[in-house]
């Protein structure tokens, strides 16, 4: 008796959902469905990708390579590591005018900053300024957590030591004299690492947070003096240290670096003869890497990329290939009873 009303008490309330009496409906695919199915998508798939592969044509993209492999290069002189403090010059000319705004980019080739133990030797608490992190980096940042004399490094580990400092400044030729193009370089990071993720200590001047702590080995300066035209681009919320510090994913990649929207600019480039001044620093022939300047447009996609409208009309072609397949199939071998 006992035993009975247990396994009466144990039982599921005598419900619609918990005794899996609600209505249910299970699609019924027949010829009729799928394959107009099939057609419809590989129509909308094809239109999709039309429209992505004209509109990434439309978007102009220029590339200087300023490595210095080649002998015949300007900045030959320059990829020779013992020269310090090499100037070298690119010319280029643009024969229509290129629409703006202008995205300027600098691209490194067969740098692997997704490599694990790189991506992990840096110091959170420290790039969130905590200042405890500041004299005690974490042991995630070897082998650059102290230098020589055992002074902590701020920022410490293996990114922030990386970071990308050639400089550039682009010159358009009028009239035989150079008239400088400006670059616009605020809002070029994410808004979550300038506003969430990184943060400068709490400490006014900045320079006193970094009492008793050492620049990274390769930076020409210290983290408080990254832009000294700019006291509010400095420390961990520097610009173009948030964008070193958001790693790539594949081994050749871009990083923005500025944007040119203003002055005679605003509209684009116009056509005519440019110079580019390169303070070449950053050394890549060490590992076969090359090094390149990026200058693109960009529309209601984003940047140039055809493999996604590409992919698109491949998918929608599929779907229609598919679709006459089955017709062929379904009226050789549809069952008698459906004739």
């Amino acid at each position: 008796m006992v035993k009975q009303e247990q396994e009466i008490a144990s039982r599921p309330d005598n419900t619609a959902f918990t005794q899996q009496r609600l209505p249910a409906w299970q699609p019924m695919l027949s010829a009729g469905i799928v394959i107009p199915g099939f057609v419809l998508i590989g129509l909308a798939f094809i239109g999709i990708g039309v429209a992505l592969f004209v509109t990434s044509q439309s978007i102009t993209v220029m590339e200087l390579d300023y490595t210095g492999v080649e002998r015949t290069s300007p900045c030959f002189r320059c990829s020779d590591p013992n020269v310090k403090n090499c100037v070298c010059q690119l010319d280029f000319s643009i024969a229509s005018l290129f629409k703006g705004p202008v995205f300027f980019y600098y691209g490194l080739t067969n740098y692997f900053q997704n490599y694990r133990r790189y991506g992990v030797s840096k110091d959170d608490d420290q790039l969130s300024g905590d200042l405890d992190s500041f004299t005690s980096p974490s042991d995630t940042c070897s082998p650059y957590e102290y230098d020589s004399n055992n002074k902590p490094i701020v920022p410490c580990g293996s990114v922030a030591n990386s970071m990308f400092n050639d400089t550039f400044k682009l010159y358009q030729i009028v009239n035989g004299t150079k008239k400088q193009v400006p670059f616009d370089g605020k809002g070029i990071a994410w808004w979550t690492d300038y506003n969430v993720k990184y943060r400068n200590p709490s400490v006014t001047p900045l320079r006193d947070a970094f009492n008793g702590t050492v620049k990274p080995l390769f930076w020409p300066r210290p983290a408080y003096e990254l832009d000294p035209s700019d006291p509010a681009n400095n420390g961990f919320i520097n610009q173009d240290f948030l964008v070193w510090m958001r790693r790539a994913a594949l081994p050749d990649f871009r990083k923005l670096y500025r944007r040119i929207t203003e002055g005679d600019y605003a509209q684009g480039l116009p056509a005519g003869n440019y110079s580019l001044e390169i303070a070449y620093n950053y050394p890549v022939l060490s590992f076969d890497g090359r090094k390149k300047v990026v200058l693109s447009n960009v529309s209601w996609m984003g940047g140039k990329n055809e493999f996604l409208g590409i992919a698109y009309l491949v998918i929608g072609s599929l779907c229609i290939v598919m679709s006459i397949i089955m017709l062929i199939v379904y009226a050789k071998f549809k069952f008698p009873e459906e004739e």
